[in-house]
């Protein structure tokens, strides 16, 4: 019995993880070898979407830790990657059928599955099939129109839109940043105090603040390149002209063109249970700003990833038992504008803020608490 026991061989259970971006990346070094997974994906690397306003004006900074080939996180050994678009989810027969590069189709077989497809939002955050070299073209471009520009409109004024003002006017101090918004702050969703910090920086900054105006969107733009047409308003001002303008506006769109329509409510996002599972499905989760988790869909922070690793693995190994629900914050909460001269200012939900000295942002915390904590690891490359 102890060499037919030694020679038998456990076939690992089988967890697909539809969409490979931030989020998802993380579930997958989360769950660690005790599972077969597969991870599905349209780049061929990581292509974060966080920190657009240093993506913009300082692209080749921005690479090194936020564009990272798969092979280099030492947790994703073992873990088969596929570049390709998800076409259907089979409920019935626990399967996902994912189009290739090449048109070629493929369908993997899954004991859970995770949705984590995200949403598509301006030009720096879309589904499109993409080399890493097409990658780097698309981005470069960008930041050249942009730094090219003397006068420039940011429209829209969540955490994207500050972020891609404050930092424009602060490394190019030469140029004439506009900031359009709808409300008397920016950042709706976050604390008070954070908005009126955020505010105060802003100005600090050379941003030209224009609270109270609503842009009117062009008929038929997705808000997906920049524009040089005039900027009209519904809220009653004149019409602005800049040489530039960036829509972050908070036109996203879901991707769940695979998902089918019982797993999505009104808005097109995925139904989420307290657990981050789809509703209705015992086997199927999401995360991230696909899941509808909570109004603000902050299933993609707060730990989310970390949370359903834990109830993916209680759900395969004892069958619900021992899962935690997830909870999220009353506000918002982040870095908002990344790193600046100063440091790194990260805002707490409470609407309090602690600050990262710039001594530590590349000795300690993207070196030891982000690679080493938070990805478990990356290879140099």
């Amino acid at each position: 019995m102890a060499a037919i026991a030694s020679g038998y061989k456990t076939l690992k259970k089988r967890v697909v993880i539809a969409g490979f971006g931030d989020t998802g990346l993380l579930v997958a070094i989360n769950l660690g070898r005790d599972f077969d997974i597969v991870g599905i994906s349209p780049k061929p690397c990581l292509v974060s979407g966080q920190e657009l306003g240093m993506r913009l004006t300082q692209p080749q900074v921005w690479k090194k830790d936020y564009l990272m080939p798969f092979s280099r996180y030492k947790k994703l050994r073992g873990v088969r990657t596929l570049q390709g678009l998800i076409t259907a989810i089979d409920t019935d027969k626990s399967a996902v059928t994912v189009r290739l590069r090449d048109d070629s189709e493929q369908v993997e077989h899954y004991d859970a599955l995770v949705i984590s497809s995200g949403v598509t939002n301006g030009f720096w955050r879309n589904s499109t099939l993409e080399d890493i070299d097409a990658i780097n073209q698309h981005m470069d471009r960008a930041s050249q129109q942009l730094l090219g520009a003397q006068s420039i409109a940011i429209i829209g004024g969540g955490a994207t839109g500050a972020s891609v003002a404050a930092n424009l006017a602060s490394r190019c101090p030469e140029k004439a940043v506009h900031f359009f918004f709808s409300e008397r702050q920016p950042l709706p969703g976050y604390h008070p105090n954070v908005r009126n910090t955020a505010e105060q920086h802003l100005l600090d900054a050379g941003v030209n603040s224009h609270p109270n105006h609503r842009a009117v969107i062009p008929d038929g733009f997705q808000c997906d390149r920049f524009t040089t047409e005039p900027i009209a308003f519904s809220s009653g001002q004149g019409d602005f002209t800049a040489d530039i303008a960036l829509w972050a506006v908070g036109k996203m769109a879901p991707n769940n063109d695979f998902i089918p329509a019982d797993m999505l409510n009104d808005d097109g996002f995925v139904k989420a249970d307290p657990f981050l599972r789809v509703a209705g499905y015992d086997n199927v989760f999401t995360v991230g700003d696909i899941a509808a988790s909570d109004p603000h869909r902050s299933s993609a922070r707060n730990w989310g990833y970390r949370l359903l690793g834990y109830n993916i693995r209680a759900y395969l190994d004892t069958k619900d038992i021992g899962m935690k629900r997830y909870q999220s914050p009353r506000y918002r909460w982040g870095s908002i504008f990344g790193v600046q001269d100063d440091g790194l200012r990260v805002f707490q939900p409470e609407g309090s803020s602690f600050r990262f000295p710039s001594w530590t942002i590349h000795t300690l915390l993207f070196p030891l608490a982000v690679r080493k904590i938070i990805y478990k690891g990356i290879h140099k490359a």
